[in-house]
């Protein structure tokens, strides 16, 4: 989803709840697969550079008031208290936690207006194009950017190194707890 829309694609869908609620739902499914039909090459799109923030943007921002700057990740990571994929725990000082799985009820992002009252208070009066968003390597970091959009609040940022490239400059500063 954010891929296409960095590519410049606008019209863009997720299917909320996947396969699991298509199914649900009593959706037709099959395994024949055909050959899908010639088309026009594909329309090149303008790579849009302005959704994504490098690790030296986060950096001069780090003396900034809290809310700009949100991370995906559970808790237990954001804190330090565990790292399973990176050599070292903790966080980008000045984060604010926000756990991607808090925007899913059942597997389907829960209402927007239930989301907008939970994300917007963590902006601190910020528009959320001033927001970026992280997690351990980008991939949640765009769950949070959709449960933000969801919630009509379009326009933040995603730091697509996230918590890896954060740490692979052993200078970057790092803080572990809440």
């Amino acid at each position: 989803w954010w891929m296409l829309k960095l590519l410049g694609h606008e019209r863009v869908a997720v299917l909320d709840g996947g396969l699991a609620a298509w199914r649900a739902a009593g959706l037709p499914e099959t395994g024949a697969v055909d050959a899908p039909p010639a088309l026009p090459p594909y329309p090149v799109r303008q790579f849009d550079p302005a959704r994504i923030v490098d690790a030296d943007t986060v950096l001069a921002r780090l003396g900034e008031a809290p809310g700009w700057l949100l991370d995906a990740r559970a808790g237990e990571r954001f804190r330090g208290e565990v790292e399973p994929i990176d050599p070292v725990a903790g966080h980008v000082p000045g984060a604010i936690n926000r756990p991607f799985a808090l925007n899913l009820r059942d597997g389907r992002f829960r209402p927007a207006a239930e989301l907008r009252a939970e994300l917007e208070p963590l902006l601190h009066g910020r528009p959320p194009s001033q927001a970026v968003l992280m997690c351990g390597s980008g991939v949640t970091a765009c769950h949070l950017l959709l449960a933000m959009e969801h919630a009509g609040l379009a326009g933040a940022k995603v730091y697509a190194g996230s918590w890896s490239g954060w740490i692979s400059d052993r200078t970057r500063p790092l803080a572990t707890g809440p």
